[in-house]
């Protein structure tokens, strides 16, 4: 199968995650949150991560700002720079994060 993505749909309040691809320098996950869930602030200081919103809205936190970021989206997050992501709409919202190189 070339289609690696899948995801179980989420309630309200509820996020379900999958790796999608893990090799020795890259991880793709994808997140999908239902109403009012969220992917609390994080950082990873020696890789780069990008969200590509896939389906609905996506709140995406970054150091103090945040901004809705509508499907298709793409969102770079700088090394060390917190980020999350909520989900502020009645619908769910699916997006991937591209995590390279993977941490030490």
């Amino acid at each position: 199968m070339l289609d690696r993505f899948d995801f179980e749909e989420p309630g309200e309040g509820e996020r379900t995650s999958g790796e999608l691809v893990v090799t020795d320098d890259v991880l793709v996950k994808c997140f999908a949150l239902g109403p009012d869930a969220e992917l609390p602030a994080h950082e990873h200081d020696d890789a780069t991560n990008v969200f590509h919103v896939l389906q609905g809205t996506v709140t995406v936190i970054q150091g103090e700002e945040e901004e809705s970021v509508e499907a298709p989206g793409v969102v770079l997050h700088e090394r060390g720079v917190p980020h999350g992501a909520r989900n502020d709409t009645d619908e769910v919202a699916v997006f991937t994060a591209s995590l390279c190189p993977l941490p030490s």
